[in-house]
């Protein structure tokens, strides 16, 4: 975004953060954390065996073998995407649109970002023939296009690529000879488990997907920070872990010792953590889904959310009613729907949209207002959306929209 201002439209510093879950952090995971408050120290840098190891079996029962070895561990997957980018050099290629914080790191390290497009069906995952199209383009003007970062899960378009055009796009980059970056922070947040397919880019391409995993997308609250990355294996990912953890010696990047903890005790999945994942990602599905309804019915459109806990709006349709209320763009519509949703409603921009399109990422966190209790009582009952709190929060949603179609059959030329 070009323009800046003192009222917060910056691109890097008013950065909307990961989508919150809007609930009380789990008991289980609380005593942990709790547990380990006396340990005032930090990890060494890239993570104990304790937390290595329990980031291995995690991805070990999603079918990606690992070893501790060719595992890291950094304070948020932001850390551990700059570590990369600097290790890795050259330019970075990424999804348009995608996710808000992958695009900054790059330009703090002075290197190029080019977006490339997506198809409406795909999320994260950009199109094999215009990434192959960018790459040679980029080329030819004297680039230098080395690592593409991409999400079979995605943020912010709530979208889970198909299989067959990830391969495509993998086979793509491949031929090209780039690193992958996979960004896999949302995987274990799927609307429909049993009826998505989801694939790693790192079972297709194992010598050449670094896998990256925020815990703050299932497993941990936003503010304990922790990540995870799953090198390939052999020598080249040796030696780029080696490089990772250079930088993230230099950066003094360690995990807080109570935060590993409960990293690890969430990553080993007991009971009580499977549980709660799956109750939320069923609250979610349903909060997302009619925030989904409200915006189509109301004009706008939108792709059914299949994961995370947000969808991506586009309001084009509504573009007149939108101009009578002095909207233009994304940042101006951003500020309007976030004042009149009292949520977050960041702009298309921030994802590298085009500041022109009038498209909003709405997150469902903020639906679940009220008390701990009243926000923990959405985990249990039968009919969340039923409940007084988060009824009057989606009427809201909906009387906000509904407006502006209003608004726009009122602009409608007579027929």
């Amino acid at each position: 975004m070009l323009r800046t201002d003192p009222q917060g439209h910056g691109p890097v510093r008013f950065g909307p953060p990961l989508p919150d879950d809007g609930l009380p952090v789990l008991p289980e995971l609380s005593a942990v954390l709790s547990a380990a408050a006396a340990r005032g120290g930090h990890e060494p840098v890239g993570g104990g065996p304790a937390l290595r190891g329990a980031a291995c079996g995690y991805w070990d029962r999603r079918g990606l073998h690992c070893d501790p070895g060719r595992v890291a561990a950094a304070p948020g997957a932001p850390t551990l995407l700059l570590a990369l980018t600097a290790a890795l050099g050259g330019d970075v290629l990424v999804p348009r649109p995608c996710a808000a914080w992958w695009a900054p790191y790059a330009r703090l390290l002075g290197r190029p970002a080019f977006h490339v497009p997506t198809p409406p069906e795909s999320g994260g995952v950009p199109d094999p023939y215009a990434l192959l199209e960018t790459v040679r383009r980029v080329r030819a003007e004297g680039g230098d296009p080395r690592l593409l970062v991409l999400s079979v899960a995605d943020d912010p378009t709530a979208g889970v690529a198909p299989p067959e055009l990830l391969h495509e796009t993998v086979e793509a980059a491949r031929s090209e000879g780039l690193h992958l970056v996979s960004d896999e922070t949302w995987r274990d947040t799927l609307h429909d488990p049993h009826g998505t397919v989801l694939l790693s880019p790192a079972e297709m391409l194992p010598d050449r997907v670094t896998v990256v995993s925020d815990l703050a997308g299932a497993l941990l609250p936003p503010g304990w920070p922790a990540a995870v990355a799953r090198f390939p294996a052999g020598e080249g990912g040796e030696g780029l872990k080696a490089r990772v953890l250079d930088v993230l010696t230099a950066l003094d990047a360690r995990v807080a010792a109570p935060v590993a903890s409960a990293a690890a005790y969430a990553l080993s999945e007991p009971g009580p953590v499977t549980e709660r994942v799956a109750a939320s990602v069923r609250l979610h599905a349903r909060l997302a889904a009619a925030a989904h309804s409200a915006v189509v019915a109301a004009g706008a459109l939108a792709r059914p959310p299949r994961a995370g806990r947000h969808l991506y709006v586009d309001l084009a349709p509504l573009r007149d009613a939108l101009s009578t209320r002095g909207v233009g763009d994304a940042q101006e519509l951003e500020d309007f729907l976030t004042d009149r949703l009292g949520m977050p409603a960041p702009g298309g921009h921030r994802f590298g949209d085009d500041l022109q399109a009038p498209r909003v990422r709405l997150c469902t966190g903020p639906l679940l207002t009220g008390s701990d209790a009243e926000r923990a009582e959405c985990l249990t009952t039968p009919t969340p959306l039923e409940l007084p709190h988060v009824q009057r929060a989606l009427i809201q949603l909906k009387s906000v929209f509904d407006d502006l179609r209003d608004d726009a059959q009122r602009w409608e030329p007579p027929r």
